[in-house]
């Protein structure tokens, strides 16, 4: 169970506070809300407690966690599997993505992100795809921006930085210094 003002995961969503618990009536029971409100935009939703579960609901990831996250994104995919990717069909990869999207799993949302970018490397992307890059880029900054400190911005620069020219970004999330 999730305390009131802790920061969660909504999969497909990204990050939401657990601004209060609200109570209604349902027939002739009383059912049980979380009211998240999403921290990178405008909307609110109701969950019932009772179904945290099967929404997938989660925790926010931990450090070790995002560890593994860089540490797979850091490891080039071999290039059978790019060109693979890049002459099977969008709708079947995109059935596939979208499961793993709906997963809330961090580590399948970054599987994501680094197969279309190393397909934009070998191919122009569709319209599909660059969404989905960018949905993906976008869930992944913001959970990672929370635990490391940062800005979402920030960290999209060290998502990116993976896959331009060969450099590597350091494992951890570099914020700088408010002091000059």
């Amino acid at each position: 169970m999730f305390a009131l003002n802790e920061n969660v995961v909504y999969p497909g969503y990204g990050v939401a506070r657990v601004s209060r618990v609200i109570e209604r009536l349902i027939g002739n029971r009383v059912a049980h809300f979380f009211e998240l409100k999403f921290l990178h935009r405008d909307m609110t939703i109701l969950v019932p407690v009772d179904n945290l579960t099967a929404v997938g609901v989660r925790a926010l990831s931990s450090a070790a966690h995002i560890a593994t996250v860089f540490k797979m994104l850091e490891t080039p995919m071999q290039r059978e599997i790019v060109r693979d990717a890049a002459s099977s069909s969008w709708n079947k990869r995109n059935k596939k993505y979208q499961a793993l999207l709906r997963s809330g799993d961090l580590v399948e949302i970054s599987k994501i992100y680094r197969d279309l970018q190393y397909l934009a490397q070998v191919k122009e992307l569709s319209f599909g795809e660059r969404a989905l890059l960018l949905q993906t880029e976008t869930l992944l900054s913001e959970e990672i921006a929370i635990i490391e400190h940062g800005t979402p911005e920030h960290v999209v620069v060290q998502l990116r930085a993976f896959f331009v020219g060969g450099h590597r970004p350091p494992h951890k999330v570099v914020v700088p210094s408010l002091h000059g």
